[in-house]
């Protein structure tokens, strides 16, 4: 099987759901591979990451696709997502993503820390009230995907009553960061992209109005103020990424961590009693399943390689992460989960100058809630059989079902 073969696999709804075997026959053809003309996967785990921090392996955004390529930007959702920190190249990337970053520096996200052990305590505090009577509890809805969205809601002043409304409009937009073979598969992330950018544009008027200190507040007076720092057009669709993204990732790391913990009890255990450090564990699901699972640059200058596969301009590397994450070169036993390794580096974050601004605001939720959540049901378990995602790019379940009492 070469390397178009595998991709052609992984974009099939039994490839999607379970990767990780045609990952291991991908790497049989070594740290990088051909993907069809004009293509190449990035495999190895040197190799994604040397992609990932070299500028010279650029975004695909509007300058660097042309031809048919270019009728993508006539879907609004791919229009939306093509203004954001995550799809734009130097010097505009830089430019934006320096108003962003203060709000996720170290010391403002380790001050999120009781705001995270609150919200963890009363929604573990809802699950019980539900499941008391042994019924069970989609953990998905009931946790994974209510806690990162309200810390996001909160760093963004999103109102609490808006909260909630945002799980399938997220779902639909993010299908815009899939592979899509048909545009018209794009249909439902485009309804999204307009419905989530008329709600910002109505909470920014409401902010510029009436400021109340939050990010909103403070990137849209930038905007009223300097255009030339961020575009109104930039501020909305870096809002809904950092809404989207805020929590969508964060809600498939639970999910999966939480999928890991019932087949390795152990790990559950030592998580209970101290002996495995919460952030070793998230370290591991980050590696093992990662929520991110690939991403594309394309060569954008003269000279590139990947690995030892020549990358002239215009070629898509596809950087398949959750490979990476796999690579034998790199771990030893890389399919078994091992929250006891101490050299994981997983990519599932990315890197470089695209390296996630909230990477540690994902992590710092995961290591409160995941020991809180074994602390507060000891008697965790199934109660019932979960569904996954049919996604390749963002790996996670849509249910996973438990019981509490």
């Amino acid at each position: 099987m070469d390397g178009a073969a595998i991709i052609e696999q992984l974009m099939t709804t039994e490839g999607r759901i379970d990767p990780y075997p045609l990952y291991a026959r991908a790497h049989e053809l070594g740290a990088a591979a051909t993907a069809g003309p004009g293509g190449i996967m990035a495999l190895g785990h040197t190799a994604a990451n040397q992609v990932l921090r070299n500028p010279a392996f650029a975004l695909e955004d509007a300058a660097t696709l042309a031809g048919a390529e270019s009728e993508l930007f006539s879907h609004a959702s791919i229009a939306l997502l093509s203004r954001s920190i995550l799809q734009r190249n130097a010097p505009d990337h830089a430019r934006v993503r320096s108003l962003i970053a203060s709000a996720f520096n170290a010391r403002r996200v380790a001050a999120l820390r009781p705001t995270i052990a609150t919200a963890v305590g009363r929604l573990l505090g809802e699950m019980a009230e539900r499941g008391a009577d042994g019924s069970p509890v989609d953990f998905m809805e009931a946790f994974a995907f209510r806690l990162p969205v309200e810390v996001i809601c909160e760093l963004l002043g999103v109102p609490a009553a808006d909260r909630y409304r945002f799980r399938t409009l997220a779902s639909d937009l993010t299908i815009a960061l899939e592979l899509v073979e048909d545009l018209a598969e794009l249909e439902s992330a485009d309804t999204a992209a307009e419905e989530l950018s008329s709600y910002f544009t109505e909470l920014v008027a409401e902010r510029l109005a009436r400021p109340t200190g939050d990010l909103v507040s403070d990137l849209a007076r930038i905007a009223a103020d300097s255009p030339d720092r961020i575009s109104g057009q930039e501020l909305l669709s870096n809002l809904v990424l950092l809404l989207v993204a805020g929590f969508e990732t964060t809600t498939n790391l639970l999910g999966n961590g939480l999928a890991q913990l019932f087949h390795h009890p152990e790990a559950a255990d030592g998580l209970r009693t101290g002996a495995l450090p919460p952030g070793l564990f998230t370290d591991e699901v980050l590696r093992f399943d990662s929520p991110v699972q690939l991403t594309t640059r394309v060569a954008a200058a003269d000279g590139l390689t990947v690995a030892d596969l020549p990358a002239p301009p215009g070629t898509v590397v596809f950087v398949m992460l959750g490979a990476a994450n796999h690579d034998p070169t790199r771990y030893l036993r890389p399919e078994r989960f091992d929250p006891t390794r101490t050299d994981s580096q997983p990519l599932s974050f990315g890197g470089g100058p695209h390296f996630c601004l909230g990477s540690q605001l994902a992590r710092l939720e995961a290591d409160v809630a995941v020991p809180a959540l074994l602390d507060r049901f000891p008697r965790l378990a199934p109660g019932g059989v979960p569904t996954r995602r049919d996604r390749l790019v963002l790996r996670g379940f849509d249910t996973l079902p438990v019981t509490v009492r």
